[in-house]
């Protein structure tokens, strides 16, 4: 097939937890760096170790975020969009926009943004010339090749048993992935995994929360795959509820193993 009204924000959305499939990334030659920050936690692949100028980076975005939070609690709590704020800094605008086209909270796009802002910044920064940044399972990818990226769905037989291919033409991308049956998040629906794909991570994000809310059943796969299509600037989704796969968008869809 061709080408996420109301949001729950992520339960506890910066809070570290056991990343367990990060175990199955595949480093490709890249190397690894993981930075903990009070409750931020980033798995970072790299051409080199860049822990000291991730750890700077990401310090920055926290200390914006908490701070406009201080200001404007509502921002941490909304389940829909807030009004956007012309002097807010550059993550915080990011994520109301962001909600604001996916119709969400703006918390909806934390993890992404964070991921894509520190990944950029390496990038523009010349720390690196390629990198990964994934945050609670949402991903930043900047490479200069095609790549694979896993679907993990949970229960589901289809759970790491497929990927989508992720050109180097349409990187930098965001890769994110919200899920109503497994791990910590706070969702309305019921879907095995969602997965978005935008140039912009922190859009990817909040419409992958969209669209988990609206699936509860496998009946609403056309349901949600149209609503997918409302959304502008996206590559492309990959829906997985049981054994149903619903995808949308300019992907290639390959079998793993």
């Amino acid at each position: 097939m061709k080408k996420k009204s109301s949001q729950v924000p992520k339960a506890d959305p910066l809070s570290y937890k056991e990343r367990n499939y990060r175990r199955s990334m595949n480093s490709d030659g890249l190397v690894p760096s993981q930075i903990t920050i009070q409750q931020t936690d980033l798995f970072i692949l790299a051409n080199k170790d860049v822990s000291a100028p991730a750890t700077d980076f990401a310090l920055q975005y926290r200390n914006q975020l908490e701070n406009f939070i201080h200001k404007h609690p509502d921002f941490l709590t909304s389940l829909s969009p807030l009004s956007f704020d012309g002097i807010a800094p550059p993550v915080v605008k990011a994520m109301l926009e962001a909600s604001c086209i996916a119709g969400v909270g703006p918390m909806a796009a934390v993890a992404g943004v964070i991921a894509e802002f520190v990944g950029r910044d390496l990038i523009r920064k010349k720390h690196t010339q390629e990198v990964i940044v994934e945050n609670g399972g949402d991903i930043f990818m900047w490479r200069n090749k095609d790549c694979l990226a896993a679907i993990f769905a949970g229960t589901s037989r289809l759970s790491n048993k497929i990927a989508v291919t992720i050109p180097q033409l349409i990187m930098p991308v965001g890769i994110c992935t919200s899920s109503g049956t497994i791990g910590h998040s706070l969702s309305f629906g019921l879907a095995d995994s969602v997965t978005v794909l935008s140039p912009s991570v922190a859009l990817a994000d909040a419409v992958a929360t969209r669209l988990g809310n609206e699936l509860k059943e496998e009946s609403d796969m056309n349901h949600t795959l149209e609503i997918a299509q409302s959304f502008p600037d996206l590559s492309g989704v990959v829906i997985v509820k049981n054994d149903q796969l619903g995808i949308w968008g300019d992907l290639e869809i390959v079998p793993l193993g």
